[in-house]
């Protein structure tokens, strides 16, 4: 079934009333993501584009490193979280990396974190970051590969585990059903390679029991219960029972292995 899209993403990258996801996401990348900036370099006066920016947090950080003579960019399709960081050296826009020109060139490094997994035409959308960059400039990209580790609960010991791993695989069955790659992040570093940078590396991070996960996995599941119910991927009743769950704290849940490639355009 073809599937009625006004933007390049494959989930609704609108607010919900499950809550935004972008605290969850910062309280648990940030850190691993603040640590490849350092080793990368990032300093004064350069010039980001932080892509699919979301909230203001990675911003913030770079706005600090660059100084007064560089410049941040970010996008993403809903600015109202990011607009926050948008004073100088930021600036926040409206912008669709799948299907629009980059909102500049020559710059010295493009960081993208959980977002090529999100758009139609992953392709396009990495060839316009690298096509940005400036000659020794560096990308950054940052997705996750859920086929390495599909689980909720590594650890299935009961009943709570078993439920949390069902509603992540219906959850895993709808990305895919709507064009997502769930071995996305593994393939990183040959899609760095082949766009023609140079010195690529990689590595994998992931989270195990972590508040912030829960709070994550609430807002997906929530933003998505209508898609899994329609798709008799997981019940209504599940649903409700697992989001009590993650409610209590009493889930060693665990996130898909976020996959970080980084390389140097020649």
């Amino acid at each position: 079934m073809t599937q009625t899209r006004t933007h390049g993403y494959l989930l609704d990258p609108r607010p919900t009333e499950a809550g935004q996801p972008f605290d969850a996401t910062a309280a648990l990348f940030d850190a691993s993501t603040f640590r490849h900036f350092e080793r990368i370099g990032v300093g004064p006066g350069w010039r980001c584009w932080e892509v699919g920016a979301g909230g203001p947090t990675v911003l913030a950080w770079l706005a600090k490193r660059v100084g007064p003579t560089g410049r941040v960019v970010g996008t993403d399709l809903d600015i109202s979280r990011a607009s926050a960081a948008a004073r100088p050296p930021v600036e926040v826009r409206c912008h669709d990396v799948s299907a629009q020109e980059p909102p500049g060139e020559g710059f010295d490094l493009v960081h993208a974190r959980l977002v090529l997994s999100q758009v139609t035409d992953r392709d396009r959308a990495l060839h316009a970051m690298v096509r940005s960059l400036r000659p020794g400039g560096r990308l950054l990209i940052e997705d996750a590969d859920d086929a390495l580790q599909p689980l909720g609960c590594p650890e299935e010991h009961g009943p709570a585990q078993q439920l949390a791993n069902h509603v992540r695989k219906g959850l895993r069955a709808l990305l895919t059903e709507r064009g997502a790659d769930p071995a996305y992040g593994r393939r990183l570093p040959r899609l760095l390679r082949e766009a023609g940078l140079v010195q690529v590396e990689a590595e994998a991070y992931f989270p195990l029991t972590a508040p912030a996960a829960a709070a994550l996995e609430t807002a997906m599941v929530q933003e998505a219960r209508d898609r899994l119910v329609a798709r008799s991927l997981v019940t209504g009743a599940d649903i409700d029972r697992y989001v009590a769950q993650l409610a209590s704290g009493t889930l060693d849940l665990a996130t898909s292995p976020l996959i970080s490639a980084w390389g140097r355009k020649a």
